[in-house]
């Protein structure tokens, strides 16, 4: 299976991806949308005509965003809608929220996440990563399955990171119930739920027209950075650092581009798909190649239904 390139890469931005890209008529979710990454990728999406509901934990916060991506795009149809990916009675009224919508979901943007947080565990026990991360939206992604599958055409984004390339799943301690806690390591496990959940949504809705794709952003300095000293931790050299347009390009270039249609299961850096690779590159590319495997895929995902189905 070749690779899919596109003519876009790092340094590309959210305008350049979406030129001539026209999304009139067009629902999206984007989650986590109050500020960096989100922020920027529902702008990009309403300016391209679409429909876009900023789901966030922060309602007045996401109240501020919609009313800047209206002013400069000069777009009224843009929603907010509360959304905490760490409570599945939220996850729930969220999609029972979306079922009164008339017409179908058409784009799916699973971009709100943490990274490198203190030790924290939900009131399920779920640690606070892998339930944000992947859980929550896990949880989203299926319980809007039908409002997806009504489009024929639907396409979900799972905003992933380099940083899976620390952890594969640790089948039997999810939860760091038995390891110590290591933030890191936390982090890069729930990244590699994103990816392997990309893989196994494809294979399991081909037949509703849904594809799912996964990406890594690039190093931006956002909210997210926020327990990892963010601007100047050396973390990543400067020429590296991408600015909010840039990083978001993949995102909305998966969500939006005619380069992608019918294409899922993959996972994207700098707007291109990434070599599979079987050692940490200590680079920003490459999938590792238990992220994309496909047993893997499937195990996590009874997995996310086993642990669901404790929670109700």
């Amino acid at each position: 299976m070749s690779l899919i390139t596109t003519p876009f890469g790092f340094s590309s931005t959210t305008d350049e991806v979406t030129q001539g890209v026209d999304l009139t008529g067009r629902r999206a979710v984007v989650t986590g949308a109050s500020s960096g990454l989100g922020a920027e990728t529902a702008r990009a999406l309403a300016a391209a005509g679409a429909e876009v509901t900023l789901a966030v934990r922060d309602v007045a916060s996401g109240e501020r965003a919609a009313k800047d991506i209206t002013a400069s795009t000069g777009r009224h149809e843009v929603h907010v809608a509360h959304l905490d990916l760490t409570e599945p009675a939220s996850v729930t009224a969220f999609t029972a929220f979306t079922a009164a919508w008339r017409g179908p979901l058409h784009v799916l943007v699973n971009n709100a996440g943490v990274m490198a947080c203190p030790e924290r565990y939900t009131a399920h026990g779920w640690e606070w990563q892998f339930a944000t991360n992947h859980l929550g939206h896990f949880a989203l992604t299926t319980g809007l399955h039908r409002a997806l599958a009504a489009d024929g055409n639907a396409r979900v984004v799972a905003v992933s990171s380099s940083g899976h390339q620390r952890s594969p799943i640790v089948w039997d301690d999810v939860n760091f119930a038995f390891r110590p806690y290591d933030p890191w390591l936390a982090y890069g496990q729930s990244k590699t739920a994103n990816i392997l959940f990309a893989v196994e949504a494809t294979r399991r809705w081909a037949a509703d027209g849904i594809t799912v794709n996964a990406c890594m952003p690039g190093a931006i300095h956002t909210n997210l950075q926020r327990h990892t000293a963010g601007r100047g931790s050396g973390l990543v050299p400067d020429h590296l650092i991408k600015t909010v347009e840039q990083g978001a390009a993949t995102s909305v270039l998966l969500a939006a581009s005619p380069l992608l249609d019918s294409v899922g299961g993959r996972y994207f850096v700098d707007c291109n798909e990434s070599d599979v690779v079987d050692r940490r590159t200590g680079t920003l590319q490459g999938v590792a190649r238990y992220a994309v495997d496909p047993d893997n895929a499937g195990r996590l995902w009874a997995l996310s239904r086993e642990l669901l189905a404790r929670a109700h």
